[in-house]
């Protein structure tokens, strides 16, 4: 018997990862984080409990499975931005770029209102919600400056990292909230990209003097 290729157990691996991701977000948008056991999800993907922790050291993790994707996406952004273009602008041009493409990460319908919700109703993961964006802002930092050949920690960079995931939070919560209120995606998309937008100039503003803005 021929032993697998290396590539087919990474596609394996992903299949079993995003099945079990599958099934515990259904079962926590339909009965809410707190009342889902990993027993329940297990079975629910038809795997064992550890096969569950070998690939989600926690359970919040099942819920926030596009964390690492969405990091790579925002280093990308900033690693290869166009020749002029600043670190502030590429993250600008980012959202636009993402709500064209209708990611996921900026998805205003009816069905993320009950990602939302389900992250609403549990501290656990209203908890992980805001370590990931301090995680994000770190990452964020970091990047910042090794890409204008800074020394990290760069107090600069760190400033412009946190002021732009701030920018993002606002954005995102406004426009979930007026997707809730109005039942428009379109209307939503044009709140998170004024949002932006504004954000950005104070941004660049504040940022002035620096090889961030």
């Amino acid at each position: 018997m021929s032993t697998p290729s290396p590539k087919l157990r990474s596609r394996k691996r992903l299949a079993t990862r995003q099945s079990i991701s599958n099934a515990a977000t259904r079962l926590f948008l339909e009965r809410g984080f707190e009342h889902v056991t990993i027993d329940e999800i297990a079975a629910a993907a038809d795997v064992g409990r550890m096969t569950v922790f070998n690939h989600f050291p926690r359970k919040e993790d099942m819920f926030f499975d596009r964390d690492e994707e969405g990091r790579a996406i925002l280093a990308q952004a900033l690693r290869e931005r166009a020749p002029g273009v600043s670190p502030i602008e590429s993250l600008r041009r980012l959202a636009y770029r993402l709500l064209a493409e209708q990611s996921p990460y900026l998805r205003f319908s009816a069905e993320s209102q009950g990602f939302i919700k389900t992250v609403e109703a549990s501290e656990t993961l209203k908890a992980r919600a805001r370590a990931i964006r301090d995680e994000i802002a770190r990452a964020v930092a970091a990047t910042l400056a090794e890409c204008a050949g800074q020394e990290a920690p760069d107090p600069a960079a760190d400033l412009a990292a946190h002021l732009l995931l701030a920018m993002w939070t606002v954005a995102l919560i406004q426009a979930h909230r007026t997707f809730r209120d109005k039942q428009d995606s379109e209307e939503a998309n044009a709140v998170f990209l004024a949002i932006i937008d504004q954000g950005t100039i104070g941004l660049n503003a504040a940022m002035a003097g620096t090889p961030y803005a």
